[in-house]
């Protein structure tokens, strides 16, 4: 890679060198710039051809060198004639200014190392083309190496050689006298032009007169650049030293022959024996017969034989030439005919570009592209003629590339994209460049589409003409995808809108529906509901073909798969718009059914959307109620008290917090249960909740209670004689139930309601007769509403000596009974005195050890005071007495069990005892009386 690299590199540095020393210091440079060496020329392609370009005017320009270093072995006499030779021919050249003749654009320059010349552009020399590529680069010219000449160009070429030598013949009255490949130049556009007047002999006699041509004898001493090509010389040159027009025939003839023969000559001369090498061609020319001419057609294969004869007067002339029907070929017509063009008038121009269509096809692409566009092309300054030659123009463009449209057609269609006069010849050019959009959209760059191709499309949906509006209209749908989406929604559609709105021709109405009909899938969903739908329901008109527009666009609309027309736009625009159209008077019955059959597509549509919405929502309401309804059943069953007996534990556990709140186990656990179960809660449950839960703090933050250790006394088995005891008894509690109660001060049970019959015990009874217990174990327990205890484990209803058991027992009782509790409790309780111990000394003969019998007559002879004080109320002593949760219960002054009102223990029954007739039976009527009041209390308990 870096040997091809470094390859290239010294070739371009060589040919870089040898244009700067070829042509530097030569006055060409002044004016010109000089670019790459493209091919040879000239007698012996002794001109170097290079490529160039006018300073001034960027004009492009062949530059034609002669680098004097060429002749550099020759001495300086003949240096100088080859020198005076190459000047001669060059200022001959200058001097004639004719189509067939090379056009010098600068004449001749000469300096110490060259001599240069400028020409119109050049491609090659027909010489280069038949594979001559003498006084070259080293790598050749790629565009000639690879040049070969169609049918039409060759045929063209010699008639284009042919009219050049008619002109130098008959009105310059001048034998070119080298005419040879070397002397044959391509120009640009492929046309062939004769150059090389080295030799050239203009008559001696006045015009008027038969011309006469002095021909120069043979001299074979000279340098070969002063001398003509012999293998293309007539052979009266040599053998009788004479020359006519008929002597450039036979060089034609030859020319023919090496055109059509890669290049070859039809003879080789020996320079060094030229005579014997002409006297040995004149025989081979007298019996030339078909077989050395078999390449050359055949239809010009006898004009060739005639033109190579041996004796002048039978060769045809020039003019004879160029009517023969050889050259009678389509195309070689149609390039005379561009050649001539600048002579026709308007008439026979614009005849002639409306046949040219026809003629196109059968051309190479490369005669087209060089000789014909070229032509047409110059005709765009000509307003009227553009209209006939705009369509040939893009019928080549249809056969380019991309890249030669953009470099040769489309900078000379842009000053016919903004024409606009005359009027005619501008709605011409519109209609032209309309049928032709997509050519242009497609091969024309994106700027200049935008700057050029859609202003003019622009001016056309805004002409005057309705045929104009129509075909644009018709034609925009066809390269509709082609235009970017930012023109078609900004300039296009508002146009086209402006169109069907303002025009008075119902055609233009119509076409611009079915335009936008068209083109509505390249259109965004959005831009279609919010900008062509409503622009539908603004047309005044009410045609049926209008009507059936609209009912299209909607239609089209409705069915797109990527448009669609939402059921808020169906129900709320569309529906409202297209239903009193359907019912229009100048619709026919097909027309009505078509709009019927679109509207309850429609309806149908936006039925089925509308259900399927509201079921998912009816769908989604009801899971969201299943979702509530279970979080609701989970909260309930987190909340829920989960049986009778977890309830009974929770009374008995919490029995000594509900008694000192003061409020019933059964309104709290209701409120807090409600509390739970509601999703919210007002502000006054709140608070009722804050201070719940602020009195349950600060009972936590007390220190607990420590159950008081005791040692159970064994108690002692006596009998008892019940008689003696029984009345004593009975008498203290008679004595004790008339006596005035004083209560003692104490808040233990201010907050307690009143619920039925109440108990309090505080000394000790006797364990072996006397002690009882409630019969249930530390887990049970009653409900709340029931009755309430003072908080502790394991309590006995009873207890023995020493335990500390429940001071005060509330029993609920049924609504129905009355209420026992003692009238001033509420009274004494609400004042703070300090508390004293009860003394139950009256209960303990009742319950204590049995004592002595003693009569009636002992009693009655005891002092009354000491009687008295056996019945007298028990009075609590400082120090005693039950403590329940911290708090002193005073029970001084309370008649024992707090049986006063009681129906069971009423003093009046016990007052004075008849039916005692032995101890064992007041024993059972006691334990009857006790074994009732069990069973009431128990049975309450279970209510």
């Amino acid at each position: 890679m870096e040997s091809m690299l470094n390859k290239l590199k010294s070739t371009v540095t060589k040919v870089t060198a040898d244009v700067t020393s070829a042509v530097m210091g030569n006055p060409v440079t002044r004016e010109f710039d000089v670019g790459r060496h493209i091919a040879s020329g000239g007698n012996g392609l002794a001109w170097k051809i290079f490529n160039g370009t006018k300073k001034s005017t960027k004009q492009e320009v062949a530059v034609f060198v002669f680098d004097k270093k060429q002749i550099d072995k020759y001495q300086k006499f003949e240096k100088d004639q080859i020198i005076d030779s190459l000047k001669r021919g060059v200022q001959q050249l200058t001097r004639l200014r004719h189509p067939r003749l090379l056009t010098v654009q600068h004449p001749l320059e000469e300096s110490r190392d060259c001599l240069a010349f400028c020409t119109e552009p050049v491609c090659a020399s027909l010489a280069n083309v038949l594979g001559n590529w003498e006084n070259l680069p080293s790598t050749g010219s790629p565009d000639i190496k690879d040049y070969k000449l169609y049918d039409v160009e060759t045929k063209y070429g010699l008639l284009q050689v042919s009219e050049g030598l008619s002109f130098l013949h008959s009105s310059v009255k001048m034998v070119h006298g080298n005419l040879t490949p070397e002397n044959i130049i391509l120009n640009k556009t492929g046309a062939w032009k004769i150059m090389g007047f080295d030799f050239c002999i203009p008559s001696t006699n006045p015009s008027e007169q038969e011309p006469k041509f002095p021909c120069k004898e043979w001299d074979p001493n000279l340098p070969s650049l002063c001398l003509p090509n012999p293998e293309y010389l007539a052979p009266e040159y040599i053998l009788s030293v004479s020359c006519e027009t008929a002597s450039d025939m036979y060089s034609l003839g030859a020319v023919v022959y090496a055109v059509f023969n890669k290049g070859k000559p039809i003879f080789e001369v020996n320079k060094q024996d030229i005579y014997k090498s002409f006297s040995r061609q004149l025989d081979q020319l007298s019996r030339l017969g078909s077989s050395s001419l078999q390449n050359i057609p055949e239809e010009v294969r006898e004009h060739v034989k005639l033109l190579l004869n041996v004796t002048p007067t039978v060769r045809p002339d020039a003019d004879q030439m160029t009517k023969i029907p050889f050259f009678d070929d389509v195309g070689a017509v149609t390039l005379q005919y561009f050649d001539s063009l600048f002579q026709r008038d308007n008439l026979q121009k614009s005849q002639f570009f409306k046949g040219l269509p026809k003629v196109l096809p059968k051309l190479p692409k490369r005669v087209i592209v060089q000789r014909i566009l070229p032509c047409l092309t110059s005709e765009f300054v000509n307003p009227d003629m553009v209209p006939f030659v705009l369509p040939n123009v893009l019928l080549i463009a249809e056969e380019c590339t991309k890249e030669e449209y953009v470099k040769l057609i489309l900078p000379e269609l842009s000053p016919v994209f903004k024409q606009q006069e005359p009027i005619q010849a501008s709605n011409m050019i519109l209609l032209i460049f309309l049928q032709k959009m997509d050519l242009l959209l497609t091969k024309t760059p994106p700027d200049e589409i935008k700057n050029s191709v859609l202003p003019m499309v622009y001016r056309a949906l805004e002409a005057p003409s309705i045929q104009i509006q129509e075909l644009c209209l018709n034609i925009i749908p066809t390269f509709a995808n082609l235009i970017d989406y930012p023109s078609m929604k900004n300039s296009l559609i508002p146009r086209i809108k402006n169109a069907c709105l303002q025009t008075s021709s119902l055609a233009v109405r119509v076409n611009s529906l079915v335009c936008l009909g068209k083109i509505l899938e390249y259109m965004d969903k959005w831009f279609v509901l919010d900008d062509i739908l409503p622009f539908l329901q603004q047309i005044p008109s009410k045609e049926p073909a209008v009507l059936m527009g609209i009912l299209g666009i909607y239609k089209c609309t409705f069915t797109h798969k990527k448009l669609g027309i939402t059921k808020e736009q169906l129900a709320g625009k569309v529906l409202p718009h297209l239903i009193p159209l359907s019912i229009e008077n100048n619709l026919n019955f097909n027309q009505f059914n078509s709009f019927i059959s679109v509207i309850k597509e429609m309806l149908h549509r936006l039925e089925m959307e509308h259900k399927t919405k509201l079921e998912q929502l009816h769908i989604m309401q009801e899971q969201q109620k299943s979702l509530d309804i279970t979080n609701q059943m989970n909260a309930s069953e987190e909340t829920k008290i989960p049986n009778a007996g977890s309830q009974i534990d929770k009374v008995f556990n919490n029995i000594g917090a509900d008694l000192l709140t003061g409020g019933g186990s059964d309104s709290k656990e209701n409120g807090v249960q409600n509390t739970q179960k509601r999703a919210s809660l007002t502000l006054e449950e709140k608070q009722k909740l804050a201070k719940e839960q602020e009195q349950a703090q600060k009972l936590k933050s007390q220190q607990p209670l420590k159950p008081q250790t005791h040692t159970p006394v064994v108690p002692i088995k006596q009998t008892k004689d019940l008689t003696e005891t029984l009345m004593d008894n009975m008498s203290s509690l008679t004595s004790l139930s008339v006596s005035t109660p004083q209560i003692s001060a104490s808040t233990s049970f201010s907050s307690v309601p009143s619920m039925g019959m109440g108990m309090a015990f505080s000394n000790t009874v006797d364990n072996t007769k006397r002690s009882l217990t409630n019969g249930l174990n530390a887990s049970m327990g009653f409900p709340t509403s029931a009755f309430s205890l003072p908080a502790s484990a394991n309590q006995h209803l009873f207890s023995g000596p020493g335990t500390p058991a429940a001071a005060h027992m509330t029993l609920g009782t049924p609504s129905g009974l009355p209420n026992l509790h003692t009238r001033r409790a509420s009274a004494g309780m609400s004042q703070q005195t300090p508390h004293r111990p009860t003394d139950m000394s009256a209960l303990d003969s009742l319950f204590g050890p049995q004592k002595p019998k003693v009569s009636m007559n002992q009693l009655s002879q005891q002092k009354p005071n000491q009687w008295l004080n056996q019945f007298a109320p028990a009075q609590v002593s400082p120090g005693t007495g039950s403590s329940v949760m911290g708090t002193q219960l005073s029970m001084a002054g309370q008649p024992a069990f707090g049986l006063q009102g009681n129906p069971f223990f009423n003093p009046q029954n016990f007052a004075q005892p008849t039916n005692m007739t032995s101890s064992s039976s007041a024993s059972n009527d006691l334990k009857d009386l006790f074994g009732l009041m069990r069973t009431n209390f128990l049975s309450e308990a279970n209510l």
